[in-house]
């Protein structure tokens, strides 16, 4: 194996604190003293999010105004208010840390219905509000295209739609397609809620923040496309157009909605195909190993589905039951399969090398990555020596050498 760094355009550092001061001014003539205003507050490990969400309290205390925080993030957590809570925990944002009450709870009111009887469900807590305003970062989503992507749409739909609204959206999304519903949802939820704005968070191809941007409602349907073009274009890809075995240290809900960017990996969590040519995105993968899940999932390992292998430490650390909650509410039941586990990460590779057309593992195209949000330092096979070399954004690090295991057949952490 040969360590490779690859790089990625760099962005100018973003002063959080002075991006969000001067956002507020889209929507800081609706704050009124004395309003209670709801922030809602996701699930996904976003660069800065615990900084950013203390900004943006910071605002609305001098607005006069009195913020509490609502987990936003659908079903996520085992769909229960303690669950919910440890999430946000694990990102620093807690009551203590912020210095203002975090309401979990997952009951939910009806705002009415579209014309086609569609009841559109939102959270209870949001609705009592005097405002609220959402926070999320925008980047293209796992299961579906633009216009939208995962960002404030998705927030105000799915996060606050808690596991009641989650669910129906993603069952209407079946036959109507993900983003026409998201789109058509947070229309109705913007014009019938109380919702001020959100703050918009782009990051760039090394999961830096590239852009903090403050968006009144009535220009949230407007500003996000075109921020997903954006996050879209510094989003990091892997450099091989084929790839025989690719090794991931870890997945989990903190790095994407689906464990492992479906965009990274060329794999879509409705399904996939293992026949060269059949195959509309790139880099294409035979064999997919899947080594571990963050601590911060809290044993979610959604996603898992998607690879053809794993090991027992990764199987017996899963919580069934935030796996299957999340599943079932995305309807992404494939990605909650388990795949073939393997005592240890030698085994698998074994396992998954003897499964390839050509079993000869002096010529297997090989990579392997920390997870999908790190794709900076990589390590690969001599057999992908020569596309190193030709490719411009790659710089191998030292010489190829082989693969180390330590004495219970596992690999050692990739830094």
């Amino acid at each position: 194996m040969l360590r490779v760094r690859q790089r990625f355009d760099t962005t100018p550092p973003v002063d959080v604190e002075a991006s969000v001061a001067a956002g507020f001014a889209a929507i800081r003539e609706q704050l009124k003293p004395g309003m209670r205003i709801a922030v809602g507050v996701g699930s996904r490990g976003i660069s800065n999010l615990a900084k950013i969400v203390v900004a943006v309290i910071g605002e609305l205390k001098n607005a006069g105004v009195e913020p509490f925080i609502i987990p936003a993030m659908g079903s996520h957590g085992g769909a229960t208010p303690e669950g919910q809570a440890q999430l946000l925990a694990g990102y620093g944002v807690t009551e203590a840390s912020m210095g203002v009450p975090v309401c979990a709870s997952m009951e939910v009111e009806s705002l009415g219905q579209m014309d086609d009887g569609q009841e559109v469900l939102w959270s209870c807590e949001a609705l009592a509000a005097d405002g609220v305003i959402v926070i999320n970062r925008v980047k293209p989503h796992t299961s579906f295209s633009r216009p939208v992507g995962s960002g404030l749409t998705k927030m105000l739909v799915v996060g606050l739609g808690k596991h009641a609204g989650a669910s129906a959206y993603h069952a209407a999304a079946l036959k109507l397609g993900y983003g026409e519903e998201l789109m058509r949802l947070a229309d109705v939820i913007i014009r019938r809620a109380p919702v001020l704005g959100g703050v918009a968070i782009v990051e760039n191809a090394v999961h830096e923040t590239a852009r903090v941007e403050v968006l009144a409602a009535d220009a949230i349907l407007r500003r996000e496309p075109e921020l997903c073009i954006e996050a879209s274009a510094m989003m990091p890809a892997l450099p091989f157009d084929e790839i025989d075995l690719l090794i991931v240290d870890q997945i989990g809900k903190n790095i994407s909605g689906t464990g492992m960017d479906t965009n990274t990996i060329g794999r879509s969590s409705n399904g996939y195909h293992l026949v060269p040519g059949q195959a509309a995105t790139k880099p294409f993968i035979w064999r997919i190993f899947v080594r571990g899940l963050t601590l911060e999932s809290h044993g979610n390992a959604i996603g898992i589905g998607l690879a053809e292998a794993t090991t027992m430490r990764l199987v017996t650390g899963v919580d069934t039951a935030a796996l299957y909650t999340n599943s079932l509410t995305s309807r992404s039941v494939l990605s909650a399969k388990l795949p073939m586990a393997f005592e240890t990460d030698s085994e698998a590779i074994r396992a998954m090398l003897s499964s390839l057309p050509d079993a000869d593992p002096t010529k297997a195209r090989l990579v392997r990555i920390r997870d999908t949000l790190s794709l900076g330092t990589l390590e690969v096979s001599a057999a992908l020596a020569t596309e190193v070399e030709a490719h411009p954004a790659l710089e191998p690090l030292g010489q190829a050498e082989p693969m180390r295991f330590d004495k219970s057949g596992n690999l050692a952490a990739l830094i």
